[in-house]
């Protein structure tokens, strides 16, 4: 479940424009139609890319391109980016359940720095419109994962009763914490969601940093006592992987990025393929690897059929 966004992508010459518009680089941040639209503007003839994105809906398609049986829960407008969102997740085996609304389809603009750092200008639209009275038990009844982005707690009521809903229907429930900025302002509604709710816990580091007010292994220990397995991804550095009692340590395959968006969601997808699959944890960290790897050796975070059979072949090999 998460926020269904198209994506708006963009690759700038410099970092002159997160300024203009005062954008912490490597953040995300919510913006109105008219912001949105400024920045779309100031980004026009950097020649924008346009494709269907979200952070949940980046991990699930990359597990639907891995044979898992997957669906997507969000909300889209009843216009022509609405319908291009549904049809792109059923043409990479996705189930859309999704909910219309009057409003306009979110969006997200990713702005691409030239050291492959994105920084996000989120225009949530119809994506919002997603409530808790659009949930019920039976939507979880066929599934044995639950995965919801962070994001979602600018819902509180949505994504707290999803992830009860999930829990109580017996899921395995996985939550990635989104952004360092939206764990510093829901960090106490977020540690209640993980010490009731969540089995699985995705960050980075400067979102386990906001978390714990730690690094590393502290981190990766402190969100330990909330949640069954937290995973801290470190970029270049790789990953910290804890599971009970049992942490591991995973590098990062040999790569050229060209651009990190869905990184961490595609990390995810191989994580989450590998945990299925009932892996050991460092065979679950090294999917997440490979997925990860290819992933950011192209602008967003779609790949193309003939990368996809060689990320099949390498995980076959685990």
């Amino acid at each position: 479940m998460g926020n269904a966004l198209v994506d708006i992508l963009v690759r700038v010459p410099n970092d002159n424009i997160l300024a203009q518009f005062s954008l912490h680089k490597g953040s995300m941040k919510l913006v109105d139609d008219e912001q949105s639209a400024e920045i779309v503007e100031a980004v026009k003839g950097l020649h924008p890319s346009i494709v269907s994105g979200g952070s949940s809906a980046n991990a699930i398609y990359g597990l639907a391109n891995l044979g898992i049986q997957t669906g997507f829960l969000g909300k889209i407008g009843g216009d022509d980016l609405g319908a291009k969102y549904k049809a792109d997740l059923e043409a990479n085996g996705v189930m859309p359940i999704l909910q219309s609304s009057a409003n306009h389809s979110g969006s997200c603009i990713s702005l691409i720095s030239p050291d492959s750092e994105r920084t996000m200008c989120t225009c949530l639209g119809a994506a919002v419109e997603l409530t808790k009275d659009d949930l019920s038990p039976e939507l979880f009844k066929s599934y044995t994962h639950f995965y919801v982005e962070g994001f979602l707690v600018q819902n509180p009521e949505l994504i707290e009763s999803a992830l009860q809903m999930a829990h109580e229907a017996g899921l395995t429930t996985i939550l990635d914490l989104a952004s360092y900025n939206t764990v510093e302002e829901h960090l106490e509604f977020m540690q209640r969601l993980i010490r009731r709710y969540v089995d699985v816990v995705f960050a980075n580091e400067e979102e386990a940093t906001a978390f714990t007010g730690k690094e590393d292994d502290e981190a990766l220990n402190e969100i330990g006592e909330l949640a069954d397995i937290v995973v801290l991804k470190q970029g270049r550095r790789g990953s910290l992987v804890k599971v009970g009692h049992e942490s591991v340590r995973c590098g990062v395959i040999d790569c050229k990025a060209i651009d990190t968006t869905g990184a961490g969601d595609l990390y995810a997808a191989g994580f989450l393929w590998g945990l299925i699959g009932g892996l050991s944890p460092i065979k679950c960290a090294t999917a997440g690897a490979i997925l990860s790897g290819n992933v950011i050796e192209v602008v967003g975070s779609r790949m193309g059929a003939n990368r996809w059979t060689s990320i099949r072949q390498e995980l076959k090999k685990l």
